[in-house]
C-alpha cells in the first residue's frame, strides 16, 4: 500500500473510546447525541475519554444543538467557549463548522472558531455535504486553514456519494484531507478506498447491547421519538473496528 491510512472512530462513551483505542483507531470523534448527528459532549466525558484511552487522538464536536448548521451570534459564543473547554481538557483536534442561510460555507464564524483552536487541528465536518457548491467551499476551507473535511459525498452514505468523494479528493490534491464518512463498514471500505483514492476513513462500528435493567417500563419513551427504545445502548464494537481497519490493512 502507498498511502499511510488512518481511522477514525465516531463515538460517544469512555468504553467506545476504550474498544476504538484497543482495535489500533487512530483517532476518536467525541460525540453526543449520535442521533442527532452528533452535539458538543460533556467537559467530564472529554476529560474521562482523554483519561481512559489516552493512545488514541481525541477529536472533540463542537455543535451547539441538532437541526441545520445557521447558527446566531449566542450559538457561536457558546462554540468558542466549548472550543476552549475542550483545550483545556487535552483535546488533540476540534470537528465543527458553519453554512450561511444560502448554503454557502460561514467563512466569517468558522475562521472565529478556526483560530480559537490555535494549534490543534480543525475538521469541517458534515455540514460540509448541506452546502450548496463543495468545489468552492473545499477551496475556502483551504484558505482559512481547515485541516480536514468531513464528508460522505453529498449523499445519505459514502457508497452513494464516492463519485463526488473522488472529485474532491482530486480538487484537494493533498492540501487538504478528505475523510471519508457514513456507511463505512468492513465490507465495503476497500471499494471506497479502490473508487475514491481517500487516505482516511470514518465509521462508528456501533452495535446495539441490551440494557442489564431487570425492571423494564416500556410504555415510556424518553426522547418521544417512536422506534428508539429507552432500554438499548450502542457502543462502538471492537471486533468491528477490528474488521473495518484489517479490511485495508491486511
Amino acid at each position: 500500500m502507498n498511502k499511510e491510512l488512518k481511522f477514525e472512530v465516531c463515538i460517544d462513551s469512555v468504553q467506545s473510546a476504550i474498544n476504538a483505542q484497543r482495535a489500533g483507531a487512530d483517532r476518536v470523534e467525541l460525540c453526543d447525541n449520535l442521533f442527532e448527528g452528533g452535539t458538543t459532549p460533556s467537559a467530564g466525558m472529554i476529560q474521562q475519554v482523554k483519561k481512559q484511552a489516552p493512545e488514541v487522538e481525541l477529536f472533540v464536536i463542537i455543535r451547539p444543538r441538532g437541526g441545520d448548521f445557521l447558527y446566531s451570534e449566542k450559538e457561536i459564543q457558546v462554540m468558542l467557549a466549548d472550543i476552549e473547554i475542550a483545550r483545556q481538557l487535552g483535546a488533540d483536534g476540534i470537528v465543527s463548522g458553519c453554512l450561511l442561510e444560502d448554503g454557502k460555507i460561514d467563512i466569517a464564524n468558522t475562521t472565529r472558531l478556526i483560530k480559537a483552536c490555535g494549534d490543534l487541528p480543525f475538521t469541517f465536518h458534515r455540514a460540509f455535504d448541506m452546502c450548496c457548491n463543495p468545489r468552492e467551499a473545499i477551496e475556502q476551507l483551504i484558505e482559512i486553514g481547515a485541516k480536514r473535511i468531513l464528508t460522505s459525498g453529498l449523499e445519505q452514505t459514502a457508497v452513494l456519494g464516492y463519485n463526488n468523494i473522488a472529485e474532491f479528493v482530486d480538487i484537494a490534491d493533498n492540501r487538504i484531507t478528505i475523510l471519508v464518512g457514513s456507511g463505512v463498514k468492513p465490507d465495503n471500505i476497500a471499494q471506497l478506498l479502490k473508487e475514491t483514492g481517500a487516505s482516511e476513513f470514518h465509521f462508528s462500528g456501533r452495535v446495539e447491547s441490551t440494557s442489564a435493567m431487570k425492571y423494564k417500563n416500556e410504555a415510556i419513551n424518553m426522547g418521544g421519538i417512536p422506534g428508539i427504545s429507552e432500554f438499548s445502548i450502542y457502543y462502538s464494537n471492537y471486533d468491528v473496528i477490528k474488521k473495518t481497519i484489517n479490511a485495508v490493512k491486511l
